[in-house]
C-alpha cells in the first residue's frame, strides 16, 4: 500500500480525493499497488464530509510519518507551499502539484532537490488542466527540438473571447456572464491581464530550453482593451482574435510573449472556443502536434495530479529525469520580432497611413463610421511602435499571426 497526503481540500484537493476514490480500481491496477488517501491538511474542518476522519491542520503530522510516500499539494500561492514542498522532498516524500505559481517561480529548484533526495517533483496540472502536456515534452518529444510552443492556455479569456465573437458584446458584459458561470474570478485580473496563461507559458518555455525562462521576463498584453468593434473587424476579415501565449526559437535565441493575436482559419487553434485550451508543438523533426481538452476544471485538473502520482508509485524511490536547470535564460526582446499588425485609425488619417505604412488596403467593418482598419507591412514591433506613434488618429492595434 502506498499512503497519499493531500495538502489543500479546495476545488482540487477534493477533486484529487474524488479521482483516488472513484477510479480506485483501474489506478491501483496501473500503479501496482493501493493507493490510499491517509491525510488530508486544511485549516478547515468539514463536518459530515466522508473523509473527515482524515482532516489534520497540523502539516508536521504528514512531514513525520514515514509511511506517506507522495504529497499531492493543491493549495496554490508561493507559500506555505513552497516550505512545505521542499521539507517533503528532503524528506524523500515525492510531490505532485497543480501550483502553476509555485512551479512558475521554483520548478528548477523544486526538481533539483528531488533528484538529490532520489523522489519527484511532478507537475502534469500545472499547465493545461486535464491537457496532457508535461508529460509529452518529458517523455513523447524528448527526441525533438521544439522551434515552436503556441497556446491558448486560459479557459477565462478564451470563452470571453468566444462570447464577444458570438453576441457581439462588449468587454464588460462578457466577463460577467463568465463570473456568473463560475469561470472567472470575482476578482479576475490574473486571467483577463494574461498573468495565468505567462506563468503557465514560462513553465513550458523552460522545459522547451531547459533552462529557467521567468514568468517576469515575458512580455503580457491581456484582453481588457479587445472590444466588439475588434470583433466586427475580425469578421469582416475571416479572422479569429484569439489570447495565444508563444514561445519560439528562432537562430539559436529565443522569443516569448502572451498577446491577443488575429488567426486565421488555417490556424489548428481557431476552433478552439469557449473554456476548452490548446496547445500546438512544432519539433524540428516530428512537425506539428497540438494537445486540446479542457485545460482547468476540478476533476480535469485532479485526474492530471492523480497521473502524476501513479507516475511516482510506478518509479518508486527512482528519480524521474526532468531537464530543468536553474540557470536563467535571457529572452530576446519582442521589439526584435516581426510580424504584421491591424490597426484602427480615424478617417481622414489617409495621407499619414500611406506616408508610414505604403499601400495598404482599407478595411472597412459594417456598422463601424468613422474610423477604418487596415493590415501592415511585416515589421518589428520597435519599428510599429515608432510609427504607430507617429499616426494622427491611430485608436488600437491587434498582432496578426501568420496563417
Amino acid at each position: 500500500m502506498i499512503n497519499v497526503a493531500v495538502l489543500g481540500y479546495g476545488t482540487v484537493g477534493s477533486g484529487v480525493v474524488e479521482v483516488i476514490e472513484t477510479n480506485k480500481d483501474v489506478i491501483d491496477k496501473r500503479a501496482g499497488q493501493e493507493l490510499h488517501v491517509k491525510y488530508i491538511l486544511d485549516l478547515r474542518d468539514f463536518p459530515g464530509d466522508p473523509y473527515e476522519d482524515r482532516i489534520v491542520h497540523d502539516y508536521n503530522i504528514i512531514l513525520n510519518d514515514p509511511e506517506v510516500s507522495i504529497i499531492c499539494e493543491t493549495m496554490g500561492g508561493n507559500e506555505p507551499a513552497f516550505t512545505f514542498s521542499m521539507q517533503a522532498l528532503k524528506a524523500g516524500k515525492s510531490v505532485c502539484t497543480s501550483n502553476k505559481e509555485l512551479v512558475a517561480n521554483h520548478g528548477a529548484e523544486l526538481i533539483r532537490t528531488a533528484r538529490e533526495n532520489e523522489c519527484n517533483y511532478l507537475f502534469e496540472a500545472s499547465v493545461g488542466g486535464g491537457i496532457p502536456i508535461i508529460r509529452p515534452l518529458n517523455v513523447a518529444l524528448t527526441a525533438e527540438r521544439i522551434e515552436l510552443i503556441n497556446g491558448i492556455l486560459n479557459g477565462t479569456t478564451n470563452y470571453i473571447l468566444t462570447k464577444m465573437a458570438e453576441e457581439g458584446s462588449d468587454f464588460d458584459y462578457c466577463l460577467k456572464e463568465a463570473q456568473d458561470k463560475g469561470y472567472a474570478e470575482r476578482n479576475p485580473e490574473a486571467d483577463v491581464e494574461g498573468y495565468d496563461a505567462c506563468r503557465k507559458i514560462a513553465i513550458l518555455s523552460s522545459l522547451m530550453t531547459g533552462k529557467t525562462v521567468r514568468y517576469e521576463d515575458i512580455y503580457t498584453e491581456g484582453i481588457t482593451k479587445i472590444t466588439k468593434e475588434d470583433f466586427l473587424y475580425a469578421k469582416k476579415m475571416n479572422k479569429f482574435i484569439k489570447l495565444l501565449a508563444k514561445s519560439r526559437e528562432l537562430d539559436g535565441e529565443y522569443y516569448a510573449m502572451v498577446a491577443p493575436f488575429m488567426i486565421g482559419e488555417k490556424n489548428p487553434l481557431h476552433s478552439v472556443n469557449d473554456v476548452f485550451n490548446a496547445i500546438f508543438i512544432r519539433g524540428n523533426t516530428l512537425g506539428d502536434s497540438m494537445y486540446y481538452g479542457r485545460g482547468a476544471g476540478k476533476l480535469p485538473t485532479a485526474s492530471a495530479v492523480v497521473s502524476d502520482v501513479i507516475d511516482c508509485a510506478k518509479h518508486g524511490r527512482k528519480h524521474i529525469i526532468c531537464i530543468w536547470e536553474e540557470e536563467k535564460l535571457s529572452l530576446k526582446s519582442v521589439e526584435d520580432a516581426s510580424r504584421k499588425f491591424f490597426v484602427r485609425v480615424s478617417e481622414g488619417s489617409e495621407d499619414a497611413v500611406k506616408k508610414l505604412f505604403g499601400d495598404v488596403d482599407k478595411i472597412e467593418a459594417e456598422g463601424i463610421t468613422g474610423e477604418y482598419g487596415f493590415v501592415t507591412p511585416v515589421m518589428t514591433e520597435k519599428e510599429f511602435a515608432q510609427k504607430s506613434a507617429e499616426l494622427p488618429g491611430f485608436i488600437s492595434r491587434i498582432r496578426l499571426e501568420e496563417d
